[in-house]
């Protein structure tokens, strides 16, 4: 059975943490969705790189289970993420199921945060947004993972945090695979 990653895609999000992640996450083989949390499928990055999603948000249905929900950073497509009500509920049936949950940059704070996720757990972020976090332990890793939840600090560790996410998903040999054929 194949993994199933699903990444949020909202106006403004850092285009390098998430295009790697859906890019080294296809190449080891997971399918990879990609879902807008704005009202169209054309979604436009913080640096003006319009990415097509394969759907809404809104358009996923009740009940679908992913093995990790991938949030990218950038402002303001973090504050995007955490103002859309599916991807606030999506987030936390996530981790009400103990399934993983992957973000970088902004994300952790502004995102994961406020809804608890992070509470009583190891993380990292972009620097400085760390102050933004109560009730969990900073790290400066450039990529944390503390049980369920992977974080990871910005643009540029996005390959490592893609990396991280196959080696929990499949197999540390599956990420170095994959790490290798990029050149990390």
């Amino acid at each position: 059975m194949s993994m199933k990653a699903l990444v949020f895609l909202a106006d403004g999000f850092e285009e390098v943490e998430a295009v790697t992640p859906i890019d080294y996450l296809r190449r080891a083989g997971i399918t990879v969705t990609t879902a807008s949390v704005s009202g169209s499928k054309t979604v436009t990055g913080a640096h003006s790189l319009p990415v097509i999603a394969d759907t809404l948000i809104t358009e996923l249905t009740e009940g679908s289970v992913w093995d990790v929900i991938v949030c990218p950073g950038g402002m303001p497509g973090a504050a995007n993420i955490a103002a859309s009500p599916s991807a606030r509920s999506l987030l936390k049936a996530q981790a009400e199921r103990g399934r993983w949950i992957a973000a970088i940059c902004a994300s952790p704070a502004v995102v994961l945060a406020p809804l608890g996720i992070l509470q009583g757990r190891r993380f990292t972020c972009y620097p400085g947004m760390e102050d933004r976090v109560a009730d969990a332990h900073w790290s400066a890793g450039s990529v944390v993972a503390d049980g369920n939840i992977i974080t990871s600090r910005g643009a540029g560790t996005a390959g490592r945090f893609a990396v991280a996410i196959i080696a929990w998903l499949l197999s540390q040999k599956d990420a170095d695979k994959i790490a290798d054929s990029v050149l990390l």
